[in-house]
């Protein structure tokens, strides 16, 4: 029967018989593809900004050890309504570029140099197939410093993979994680940080330079507090104008299941109780002022809109378009 309708609709002129109706393939293995996955890059338009999405790969983790406040059924039905695996969180990572004139910012700075095979660590390829230098970038704004977000700051010599760029940290951020003395008060798991911001900083350290939360940290770009994922975890709006954009950085992590459950911590969230307050006052923001977003962890492209779904939210991804 169902041979027969495929007939029909061939004879229909929709498609061609032979494509439906070929012989079946005797079974083997998968011939690979016959090319490689299209460079993960994606340009928009902001006024007359120009935001680039950078794909940086991913990672990722056993589900049982994601959300730390919620039964593990009741997170896998979570994945499984996204149409999500229900055994492990596949975490990707997207970094965000904004460029005006000569002025061309990194919205942090991915993993960086990965082992050969990781499955993370695609950033810099994917700028040259964007046709982003790293040379030119003239400034790296952070969110805040955990290692997927800093480690990128390097090049495989342990210098500056952007040599001559202007390093923006938030004062809170810097401030905690610079002084040894709030190692004891951080979580166990994050107490690595410390080291680790002192690596990849130190190439920079005459090109640091701290801002406030509110403040204005370059021309059209405000900074906006979002404390508890990190101690000074920050977001940006991004404004030419009228038209504007916030890079909403860790406010969520997976949008298709934190977006949804926005009460739910996990387990990368330094403070979860401040982290789910946060993200439940700033999607409320970006929902009511239907602000587009764009995010480190959401689905490449990694930007769109966040909408008011029961008494949670839901990420509407902006529509693909090959006009710049």
């Amino acid at each position: 029967m169902i041979h027969r309708r495929l007939a029909l609709l061939a004879a229909g002129g929709a498609i061609p018989a032979p494509a439906l109706l070929r012989p079946a393939r005797a079974q083997g293995p998968a011939a690979a593809p016959a090319t490689p996955q299209a460079p993960g890059f994606y340009r928009f338009m902001v006024g007359s900004l120009a935001v680039t999405t950078v794909h940086d790969g991913f990672f990722s983790l056993p589900i049982d050890r994601f959300v730390r406040n919620a039964p593990l059924p009741e997170v896998q039905a979570a994945f499984r309504d996204a149409f999500l695996p229900t055994d492990r969180a596949f975490i990707p990572f997207t970094v965000t570029f904004v460029q005006r004139g000569e002025t061309l910012v990194a919205f942090d700075v991915g993993n960086g140099v990965t082992p050969s095979g990781a499955t993370a660590g695609r950033m810099i390829a994917n700028m040259a197939a964007a046709g982003i230098d790293p040379m030119r970038v003239t400034h790296v704004i952070h969110s805040h410093f955990h290692g997927d977000h800093i480690n990128g700051l390097l090049n495989a010599e342990g210098g500056r993979a952007f040599p001559n760029a202007e390093v923006l940290v938030p004062a809170p951020e810097w401030d905690w994680w610079t002084d040894e003395a709030n190692q004891a008060r951080s979580p166990e798991g994050q107490r690595g940080t410390f080291a680790n911001v002192a690596r990849r900083f130190a190439p920079y350290r005459d090109r640091v330079r701290s801002f406030q939360p509110g403040a204005e940290v370059i021309p059209g770009i405000t900074s906006i507090a979002a404390y508890g994922h990190t101690p000074g975890h920050t977001i940006f709006r991004v404004a030419d104008g009228s038209e504007q954009f916030i890079f909403l950085a860790d406010v969520t992590n997976r949008p298709e299941v934190l977006m949804a459950h926005p009460d739910w911590q996990i387990v990368f969230d330094f403070d979860g109780d401040a982290a789910a307050a946060t993200r439940r006052r700033v999607l409320d923001m970006v929902a009511t002022d239907r602000i587009r977003v764009t995010g480190y962890h959401y689905p490449f492209p990694a930007n769109g809109h966040v909408a008011r779904a029961g008494s949670g939210f839901r990420f509407v991804p902006a529509d693909w378009s090959s006009a710049v």
